[in-house]
């Protein structure tokens, strides 16, 4: 069994006076796991290449590694020429200096993109990956049938125990925004799972906000679906609510170090939104 308690380091009070992207230090330590999130992106829109621009900036402070897809990543048309103007232009700085990016299917997705390259899904819809001490599950939660089910529960018995265990996929288990709000029947599905196997950190999007959601069942839950698009006054927050902001395009900077997960929420023109640290007790 293990037991997550949530840190708030000292420099985090300052943020309601609109704590810069660049004040905010990462402890940067070696072998550490760093990486960015990013959903609902993929507009073709001036506000999704304003955000990818951040996070070109983002990463001269912070020099992470890859950034994973939590599904929406080409809306309508989905076209070569889509592709590219939604994608491969967009975060084309940061492909170039060899950030990989680990897609999951939303809503919104053509089910061809599995096959995308760049996407890096190699031709499935769900699948797994690790990265220092962390695995990843990358889910489609636009089918949850038992398959899938069945396929999570062995990978996540067979991840290592001590190894931190993050889940992505599109549509969040709980939210406080009131355009969809939370997918009860994927909750019903994936949180015994969850629970039984010791899931750490779940991010989400869908909804087009960013939100953190005060620990359920001792699992942290985050959405962050404003990368792209942007439903304003969408957040209505709740008691499940920790942060939430819902007035400008978002992303995340994560890194895992040990058993210390730091987090950084950056909006479209660079004011830190959220941040702090969660830490992990093992027995």
């Amino acid at each position: 069994m293990q037991r997550r308690i949530f840190l708030w380091l000292g420099i985090f009070t300052v943020l309601a006076a609109g704590l810069r992207a660049d004040e905010f230090k990462f402890p940067l330590k070696p072998n550490s796991v760093r990486f960015a999130v990013i959903g609902d992106m993929g507009t073709g829109d001036q506000p999704q290449y304003e955000t990818a621009q951040q996070m070109l900036k983002a990463r001269q402070a912070y020099p992470f590694d890859f950034a994973i897809m939590l599904g929406d990543n080409i809306y309508g048309s989905s076209k070569p020429v889509d592709f590219d103007h939604k994608f491969a232009v967009p975060y084309k700085p940061l492909i170039d200096a060899g950030v990989k990016f680990y897609a999951s299917l939303g809503n919104h997705d053509n089910t061809n993109e599995i096959f995308y390259k760049s996407f890096n899904m190699n031709g499935e819809s769900y699948y797994t990956y690790k990265k220092g001490n962390v695995h990843f599950f990358v889910l489609n939660s636009n089918y949850m049938d038992q398959k899938q089910l069945a396929w999570l529960e062995t990978q996540l018995q067979s991840a290592g125990k001590t190894d931190w265990k993050v889940c992505y996929f599109h549509h969040p288990l709980y939210t406080s925004a009131k355009f969809h709000g939370p997918s009860l029947d994927l909750r019903q599905s994936l949180e015994p799972l969850f629970i039984k196997y010791g899931v750490d950190v779940v991010f989400s999007g869908h909804e087009h906000v960013y939100e953190r959601v005060h620990p359920q069942h001792g699992v942290y839950y985050f959405t962050e679906g404003a990368s792209g698009s942007l439903r304003p006054g969408n957040l209505t927050p709740s008691a499940i609510t920790d942060k939430g902001f819902d007035t400008d395009r978002t992303f995340m900077l994560i890194e895992i170090a040990g058993d210390d997960m730091y987090f950084q929420t950056i909006s479209r023109t660079g004011d830190t939104v959220d941040a702090g640290a969660i830490h992990r007790n093992i027995h």
